[in-house]
């Protein structure tokens, strides 16, 4: 995840959320340590993160409408789902990232 990519995603979090996100709160979902994991954060918004924590945040993304439900998740367009169900479910699940991330955050 490029820096760009990273500071978008803190803003569209955000937006989901409700809540304005800080760079200790960015660090605190990647489970950075709480001593200087707003330094990594403000940095990898300039250089990008790491592979890890690209993967962590990728999952942590779905919280947010902007970004697509990753296809190892998305149990909502299987046969089993009726198709009139399938938006409701999508909102249910998002709906669930958000609570996960609320709780991540304290």
């Amino acid at each position: 995840m490029t820096g760009p990519e990273l500071k978008q995603l803190r803003a569209d979090l955000s937006d989901a959320l409700g809540k304005r996100l800080t760079a200790a709160d960015m660090a605190k979902l990647c489970g950075l340590p709480s001593a200087g994991g707003a330094d990594t954060i403000r940095r990898w918004e300039v250089k990008g993160t790491t592979a890890a924590a690209t993967k962590v945040l990728r999952v942590l993304a779905m919280a947010s409408e902007r970004y697509p439900i990753m296809d190892s998740f998305n149990v909502f367009d299987r046969h089993t789902v009726h198709e009139k169900d399938r938006p409701a479910r999508r909102a249910e699940f998002r709906a669930q990232m958000r609570e996960e991330v609320l709780k991540r955050l304290g």
